[in-house]
């Protein structure tokens, strides 16, 4: 078995925890909130730690520092944070389902993400390049596609 599948999320060490991230990209997307209903919008738009093509931050262990409402995902806020994509390895596994077959730590290969659709590699605008009264602007759905579980 495979440590995903032996232990809990709070059971990993440092190191199988940040195995689990994909490297899609998607919860780096800025998100938007509607006033009127608190609706999550997200939209096509990248932290400006985030390559773009690369789909990692560019400064991973500094990030908190340089982008102050960046977070920090644990065990324990997993399950709280709705915006985590219902790709995400983390929720997955929070809610019980296991890695999809795309999963990088499952396919074998990290370029599975990209060639299924999950990654925003190529698909996305830096938010230092866009203003942000023209965020709303990008609004996308995209981001919560999801492949199938099997082919």
């Amino acid at each position: 078995m495979s440590f995903w599948e032996e232990k809990t999320l709070d059971q990993m060490t440092p190191a199988e925890w940040e195995a689990l991230c994909d490297g899609c990209g998607r919860c780096c997307l800025i998100k938007l909130e509607d006033e009127d209903t608190g609706t999550l919008i997200t939209s096509d738009v990248r932290c400006k730690l985030l390559d773009g093509d690369a789909c990692s931050c560019t400064d991973y262990p500094n990030r908190q520092k340089q982008v102050p409402d960046c977070i920090k995902l644990t065990p324990q806020n997993v399950p709280e944070i709705k915006w985590i994509p219902t790709t995400c390895a983390y929720r997955r596994l929070a809610e019980g389902k296991g890695l999809a077959w795309w999963h990088p730590l499952v396919s074998g290969d990290p370029q599975t993400v990209i060639d299924v659709g999950v990654s925003v590699k190529g698909r996305t605008f830096l938010e230092t390049e866009i203003d942000p009264d023209e965020w709303e602007e990008h609004a996308v759905d995209w981001p919560e596609w999801e492949p199938p579980e099997v082919l």
